[in-house]
């Protein structure tokens, strides 16, 4: 009875480092990290991926609650973390370029409650709606499940991530944040900007013109217009961001 006990302990110790990495990656990632998707089809899928992994890899006995362990344990959360807060700049940069549309157009007043992100600009959760589309329709979520498990052979448990390099490299991709923004905005922007030229020349050329009463209008139809052609770059940028994600991760990773 003592040596099934052990070996039921034994088995606990090896199966909680995978399922450590998997939960951390679940309840940041973007997609698995949805209110949608309660904690316990979160939890189950961890089980169910770490029970799939599980017999691939040799995993190494080591106590929780030991010095070692305790470590081991904030290593293999924050390599999970690291990986899903690295995919949600991309999310925050969709978000931000919805948030400027939004501004430029003077819909910044017309917002919708995400239970993910509080108030958000019905352009900017229109923008999400797509990204996560995309996202799905790129087989995001298998790439993203597949990463993890190729990362135990990368960083196998007991190799640690927190090093002042990668966090380094962490901080230098959140740029991407603004410059994925940058390029998702730049098309509505740049055209609300020259109309808002010519409505200030209108304006002085005929003070008795009211400009509150015709620019808003105006801006918001000739901003949806110029969403609407738009829209079809936009979706390959989105693409372009999540693939460039992707590509960070393995980086992050030490895959080739």
């Amino acid at each position: 009875m003592n040596l099934l006990a052990n070996d039921i302990v034994e088995r606990f110790y090896t199966f909680l480092w995978p399922m450590l990495r998997i939960s951390a990656l679940l309840m940041s990632a973007p997609i698995f990290s949805l209110r949608a998707l309660n904690v316990r089809m979160r939890v189950l899928l961890a089980v169910a991926v770490t029970w799939m992994v599980y017999p691939v890899f040799t995993w190494p006995v080591i106590d929780p609650v030991s010095p070692a362990g305790i470590v081991e344990v904030f290593n293999q959360v924050s390599i999970g973390l690291l990986m899903g807060l690295s995919l949600q700049i991309i999310s925050a940069a969709i978000l931000l370029a919805g948030q400027s549309v939004s501004t430029a157009m003077g819909l910044s007043m017309a917002n919708l409650m995400d239970p993910n992100l509080g108030n958000v600009p019905v352009v900017a959760q229109f923008f999400l709606i797509i990204s996560t589309l995309i996202f799905v329709g790129l087989g995001g979520h298998a790439i993203l499940l597949g990463l993890v498990i190729d990362s135990f052979a990368s960083l196998p448990i007991g190799k640690g991530l927190l090093t002042a390099g990668a966090w380094a490299h962490f901080v230098q991709w959140s740029s991407m944040m603004f410059l994925g923004a940058l390029l998702l905005a730049l098309p509505v922007m740049v055209t609300m900007l020259f109309i808002n030229i010519g409505l200030g020349v209108a304006t002085r050329a005929a003070p008795s013109l009211n400009i509150f009463s015709l620019g808003l209008p105006v801006m918001v139809l000739a901003g949806f217009g110029v969403l609407m052609v738009a829209l079809p770059s936009m979706g390959s940028r989105i693409e372009w961001l999540w693939l460039q994600g992707f590509l960070e991760v393995r980086a992050q990773l030490g895959l080739q």
